[in-house]
């Protein structure tokens, strides 16, 4: 298939071909409904569609936002690996409030997470760690993220010196370094539609259940 087709093709799915959403085919379940559009996102070709943006906040209040990947979704929540003395790491053990926005734009999808975070153990962290390439767990040791650099060399200086420290052996898992998994209390679906008469469904945690509310537009 050549790329123009291939484009055309993904174009007429975002026009509409994916069709509306209804409470009745959304089911009752929003993580079993994230799954299906993630795998959906997957097979339209989309690039990382596994990329969300993480929005935290100070405890009092003042809020940034960054991309990151998704590294799994359960029904206990969603997933994602940081340094924890990273800024975000900080303000997520300060303030554990968090939202996710995913936007897959051929689709004309968007999901929208709300929650609250938890450190997940350090033997799934170690687990997640160990999947990952070997420069990128070296990367991991080398990088004191969202410290001041003085230039990129003093960043590489590190990175070959942990290269050199390991050299032969297993990159164990930095103390400073591991997952969060989010536990949603609020999702919401959002489906684009012409006229921009879109879809909006919201669940809402209810106990050990979900509520359902369609939203205007």
């Amino acid at each position: 298939m050549s790329l123009k087709t291939r484009l055309s093709s993904l174009f007429t799915i975002g026009r509409g071909v994916v069709g509306g959403l209804s409470e009745t085919t959304a089911g009752d379940d929003p993580i079993r409904l994230f799954q299906q559009w993630f795998d959906a996102a997957k097979k339209a070709g989309i690039f990382l569609p596994e990329a969300m943006s993480v929005a935290t906040a100070t405890p009092d209040g003042k809020p940034s936002a960054r991309m990151m990947l998704l590294k799994g979704v359960e029904k206990d929540g969603f997933q994602f690996f940081t340094n924890y003395d990273s800024r975000k790491g900080r303000e997520l053990d300060e303030n554990p409030h968090v939202a996710l926005v995913f936007h897959w734009t051929i689709l004309q999808r968007q999901v929208r997470v709300e929650g609250t975070v938890e450190r997940m153990s350090r033997e799934d962290s170690n687990a997640y760690f160990q999947s990952r390439p070997r420069g990128s767990r070296i990367g991991a040791w080398a990088s004191k993220q969202s410290s001041v650099l003085a230039g990129r060399p003093d960043l590489e200086r590190r990175f070959h010196q942990v290269e050199a420290e390991y050299k032969g052996q297993d990159v164990p898992l930095p103390p400073f370094w591991g997952g969060f998994r989010l536990r949603p209390h609020r999702i919401e679906f959002w489906q684009g539609r012409i006229n921009r008469l879109h879809d909006r469904l919201a669940y809402t945690r209810d106990g050990d259940a979900w509520k359902i509310e369609r939203l205007s537009p």
